[in-house]
């Protein structure tokens, strides 16, 4: 099975959550989710997903100037991201619910 296929299913999800935490800017959730052991998620895959959240409302952004290199976009989660986040945690942990279950006849058989 391809790990990448799954990913792209899940990143959203992945995203909102690791900023459920604490605000970040691209980077810095990028090396959240390999962190936490997405190694495979591209840095296109994620600026893009950060993008698309922002752009269906579901983020705030805010630049923070930096000494090291160019001001720096943070994402924050917001009240309809929040939601969101409730909303596919369940829809997730009810097909990994489901998935457990076939995976588990399916070694019985």
């Amino acid at each position: 099975m391809d790990a990448t296929q799954l990913l792209k299913g899940v990143l959203d999800l992945a995203v909102l959550a690791v900023l459920r935490e604490e605000d970040g800017y691209g980077y810095d959730i990028l090396r959240r989710l390999r962190t936490a052991g997405l190694e495979d998620v591209g840095d296109a895959s994620v600026y893009g997903t950060l993008r698309r959240l922002f752009n269906n409302g579901l983020l705030n952004s805010y630049v923070v100037p930096s000494d090291e290199g160019p001001h720096r976009k943070y994402y924050a989660l917001n009240e309809a991201g929040r939601a969101e986040l409730q909303r596919s945690t369940k829809v997730w942990a009810g097909f990994a619910s489901i998935m457990e279950d076939l995976l588990q006849e399916r070694g019985k058989a």
